[in-house]
């Protein structure tokens, strides 16, 4: 039985980042497929490659914690810069969203007229530069030193913030954006949706500041998919690819991994699985019911991947909102990567294009297997349709799609992210320790939340845990 220091479970952003961090420890990776990254990885078929998830990648500029995580990690993605970072189109309206204030507010302005949107939006702009300003945004569990650390940190963010961090998203825009229509209304949620997976009804000020000035930062296309980016971030990593983590068992002092190919003595466990999927990996009782005890996050994804050729140059990213929801989905909009026609992998013979909207876990799951084959054909033509009457001059060669049940089988995990985080839920978030001595948590479903930035948060949370 091989005996080891740390045993992360899962290639995942949270699961890469941690792993990288400590790579000079005695710690492997543990990743059940051949594509590293989860969610995030980059995958073959019909001889074609495709990211699984959308590949807008933001914060690698000074003062962001990616940043901060990969200088200290020693790493320099292979990234491009996206000059718009997306373009949103409804009915006749199209609005970029650049990181530049005063161009994107000119379009603002004549694309959803406000007195107001200069005071909104620079509001927005505004809160989410102060927020990656505040030094150890921290919020953890189940020690004295956690709940004083989490208490300290949450002082700063009262001194920074004071009333912002009680007032809701929809009474702010009811305040500021008074009578706003329907239409600007919805670019707003579908903006919230690709960054918070919520609407604005859900949410707090802050959150929603930080889900909408995302497109104000550097925005980066990551050459050759993002799962070359997992792949780079982990080159000094041990890693063990198509090795599934079949069962854990704690012991006193240590845990013994039950895998595929082999058994190991781990002195740490660190879960970049889904919170909600966590406790079948465990014999233990007591840890089967705290990963029981949190409400499942029905949220997930319809995917659509196209293989396409195209004699028009296409920008990385947009984002198509209707008037009426998609088939089987829980969204008038849906999200588009095109890959870069530079990027020797994803664009050869064409372009790679991942589709993304938002659905519900359980529709798929209760399904009969000829309904759920009926209802997955629909959504997909639906979006398929949708998409070429914006784009009508590509030509769709390959077109495939996934649900919630395609992503459990792949990378066991059927929701898409956590829950959006507000003061209402905060003591119910799951932090990155647990009340089991040594057990670990990393990803989108704890805090601080999904993408990178939200998960890197966390990450630096249990970095610290670690190193202390």
């Amino acid at each position: 039985m091989q005996e080891i220091d740390i045993a992360v479970i899962g290639s995942g952003i949270g699961g890469s980042l941690i792993s990288a961090l400590h790579s000079d420890k005695n710690l492997i990776l543990f990743e059940k497929e051949n594509n590293l990254g989860g969610c995030a990885s980059t995958f073959s078929r019909y001889n074609h490659s495709f990211n699984a998830g959308a590949t807008t990648f933001v914060g690698y500029e000074e003062g962001h914690i990616i940043k901060k995580l990969f200088d200290d990690i020693g790493f320099i993605p292979d990234i491009k810069k996206s000059d718009i970072a997306i373009r949103s189109m409804q009915k006749e309206k199209q609005l970029d969203r650049t990181s530049n204030f005063e161009e994107f507010l000119t379009q603002l302005d004549r694309v959803y007229p406000h007195e107001n949107n200069r005071v909104f939006w620079s509001a927005i702009k505004e809160l989410d530069e102060r927020f990656w300003r505040v030094k150890n945004i921290y919020y953890n569990k189940y020690s004295l030193r956690a709940y004083l650390h989490s208490f300290l940190s949450l002082c700063s963010l009262i001194k920074e913030f004071k009333f912002s961090l009680l007032k809701s998203a929809s009474s702010y825009i009811k305040e500021v954006l008074y009578d706003i229509s329907d239409a600007y209304l919805a670019f707003i949620d579908a903006q919230l949706l690709i960054t918070l997976q919520t609407n604005h009804k859900e949410i707090p000020l802050l959150s929603m500041a930080l889900g909408l000035a995302y497109p104000f930062h550097t925005v980066y296309y990551p050459n050759r998919g993002m799962g070359d980016l997992i792949e780079s971030l982990l080159k000094n990593v041990h890693v063990k690819k198509d090795e599934e983590v079949l069962s854990i068992k704690k012991e006193k002092s240590h845990f013994i991994l039950h895998t595929t190919k082999n058994h190991y003595k781990a002195n740490k466990v660190i879960l970049n699985s889904s919170i909600y999927e966590s406790a079948k990996l465990f014999e233990d009782k007591a840890i089967q019911r705290y990963y029981q005890s949190f409400s499942f996050s029905d949220q997930s994804a319809f995917v659509v991947y196209l293989h396409v050729r195209s004699e028009k140059e296409l920008l990385h990213h947009y984002q198509i909102i209707l008037d009426s929801i998609i088939p089987h989905a829980i969204s008038n909009s849906f999200f588009i990567s095109f890959s870069d026609e530079s990027d020797d992998k994803l664009s050869q013979d064409g372009y790679s294009v991942t589709i993304s909207t938002h659905t519900k876990a359980r529709f798929w799951e209760d399904l009969t297997k000829e309904q759920y084959k009926e209802k997955k054909a629909q959504t997909q033509e639906f979006i398929l349709e949708e998409f070429m009457k914006k784009f009508p001059h590509v030509k769709v060669e390959k077109v495939f799609s996934a649900t919630s049940k395609t992503f459990a089988r792949y990378i066991k995990r059927s929701n898409c992210g956590g829950k959006a985080m507000s003061f209402k839920n905060l003591l119910q978030t799951p932090t990155c320790t647990t009340p089991f001595k040594n057990l670990y948590n990393v990803g989108d479903t704890i805090f601080a939340g999904q993408g990178w930035p939200g998960v890197a948060l966390g990450v630096q949370v249990l970095h610290q845990e670690l190193v202390e």
